[in-house]
């Protein structure tokens, strides 16, 4: 069905072109990372994705003198909008040519898709989730994006403020390396930090209980994030099927999990930059780039921290920090010599205090838009 250059994607082929636009349109950008095709026709999958369990979506793709030009998806989270007692919709998957026109029908069909389901605002982009890639990138154009973190346009923000969008919070991405890293100071600070708290223990993840691991990782993460900004408790079904996705990416020497007298307290993942592969492999895992992936692990040099949390019950005490260290000394000896951590709440004074007091510099910021409906 189409309407004034905006196709509802509906079938296979339409699906097809929504995928396949974003690699046209990045092609000749040096620092755009090519996702797995795989990976984006799961996404958009509501057979597949456990996130459609509580969600719905519609597809949009436009046209612009023949040719494909842009697409958007409309959101609808139910468990978000239940948790937060909101009526909020997101956009996202959002990719456009520099043509306003397009944008503001892209953004106006998602839009009144929105409003139908009786969306009062809209935020974005989520990509389906608030658990997926967020935010367009404002800064940070020159480098290319590590593991899970989006790379768009320059011109994005300007089509989104010029339909109307406004700033909703900004996430962080910080750089650490061995030149910025203060080891002595790390290693005075671990001492002291374990002399307080002589039951505290930090430990790898464990990859061949990946299942319970991740269990213990999610009930710190929702106790320790529900008072943040866009916080949705994960869930069992959620975090398995992440799991068995991560399975391949984890990496025991850069994920940790903290121990108070043997009680899970504390945790952090650091995914290995497996961008740098992904590049080389124009977003096909097959015929010939599971070897490239399988070759290319153990020259990553870069790693991205992608997600940690400490109960309120020990916040303060320096275990964060002891965290971050577990995973630089773990990487320093195998030449892996630079982490992102990546994304920190611009409105979260305590973790961007933490980043900067490790060394961490900020690197890149993304943003998320929201408008009244």
């Amino acid at each position: 069905m189409s309407t004034s250059g905006v196709t509802v994607v509906t079938t296979d082929n339409e699906k097809k072109k929504f995928i396949e636009f974003q690699y046209d349109h990045y092609r000749t950008d040096g620092h755009f990372v090519p996702p797995l095709r795989m990976d984006q026709k799961k996404l958009i999958n509501t057979e597949k994705n456990p996130f459609f369990n509580n969600a719905e979506i519609t597809l949009f793709i436009a046209e612009h003198e023949g040719e494909v030009a842009g697409r958007i998806a409309a959101v609808v989270d139910h468990r978000f909008n239940e948790h937060h007692n909101r009526k909020t919709g997101h956009f996202g998957f959002f990719e456009c040519i520099d043509h306003q026109p397009t944008a503001d029908l892209l953004f106006r069909v998602a839009e009144d898709w929105l409003r139908d389901k009786g969306m009062e605002d809209v935020l974005g982009p989520t990509n389906p989730g608030m658990m997926d890639m967020l935010g367009f990138l404002v800064d940070g154009f020159d480098k290319d994006p590590y593991i899970l973190m989006p790379y768009t346009k320059p011109y994005y923000e300007k089509l989104a403020t010029s339909a109307g969008y406004e700033q909703a919070i900004d996430l962080l991405a910080y750089i650490i390396d061995k030149d910025s890293a203060d080891l002595e100071r790390s290693e005075r600070a671990k001492k002291i930090v374990l002399q307080r708290n002589p039951g505290l223990k930090i430990r790898p993840l464990n990859l061949k209980k990946i299942h319970e691991e991740v269990e213990i990782v999610r009930g710190i993460y929702n106790e320790t994030w529900k008072d943040n900004w866009g916080f949705l408790p994960l869930t069992q079904e959620e975090l398995a099927a992440t799991a068995d996705d991560f399975k391949l990416i984890l990496d025991a020497d850069l994920a940790h999990i903290a121990e108070m007298n043997g009680k899970p307290v504390a945790f952090s993942i650091g995914l290995p930059d497996l961008n740098i592969i992904f590049k080389k492999m124009n977003g096909n895992l097959f015929p010939f780039g599971i070897f490239k992936l399988l070759l290319g692990r153990r020259k990553i040099k870069r790693y991205r921290t992608a997600l940690m949390g400490v109960l309120p019950e020990v916040r303060g005490r320096g275990i964060d920090a002891l965290l971050h260290q577990a995973a630089i000394e773990k990487a320093l000896p195998r030449g892996i010599d630079t982490s992102e951590l990546s994304w920190v709440l611009g409105n979260n004074p305590d973790m961007i205090r933490t980043a900067e007091r490790l060394g961490a510099s900020l690197d890149k910021t993304y943003r998320m838009y929201s408008k009244k409906l």
